[in-house]
């Protein structure tokens, strides 16, 4: 009995701070600030633009996202839909931009006690 309870807890503890994480992160493609998105990222992070695709360091990745928030002109980012499997969590968005409207897809991984977030695709 006494582990079923640790193992509640555990599980209470990490689903807040993937409930945070996300809450953070939506937060932030809403107002684009790439600064805070960059908060979550893991030491590197796979970044998917209409125009390009790659695997950036955590700094470059948030050069990289704040110039794709500053060219597109981040008007709100909507949550569509989350889902979750084996320790990972995935959300599905729309972000709409002065230049259109993208398909978001994030991708997030437990890592210890924290929610790392190490894949970003924006599709038009």
């Amino acid at each position: 009995m006494k582990n079923l309870i640790k193992y509640l807890v555990i599980v209470f503890l990490l689903s807040s701070f993937t409930v945070q994480s996300v809450s953070e992160i939506v937060h932030a493609l809403n107002t684009g600030n790439a600064a805070l998105v960059s908060k979550f990222f893991d030491k590197t992070v796979e970044i998917s633009l209409p125009d390009k695709s790659s695997s950036y360091s955590k700094s470059q990745a948030e050069l990289i996202l704040k110039d794709f928030f500053s060219t597109n002109g981040v008007t709100r980012f909507a949550l569509i839909h989350t889902g979750d499997k084996l320790g990972s969590q995935y959300c599905i968005g729309s972000l709409q931009t002065h230049n259109g409207t993208f398909r978001t897809t994030i991708y997030l991984k437990q890592k210890g006690d924290k929610q790392v977030l190490q894949e970003l695709k924006f599709e038009k």
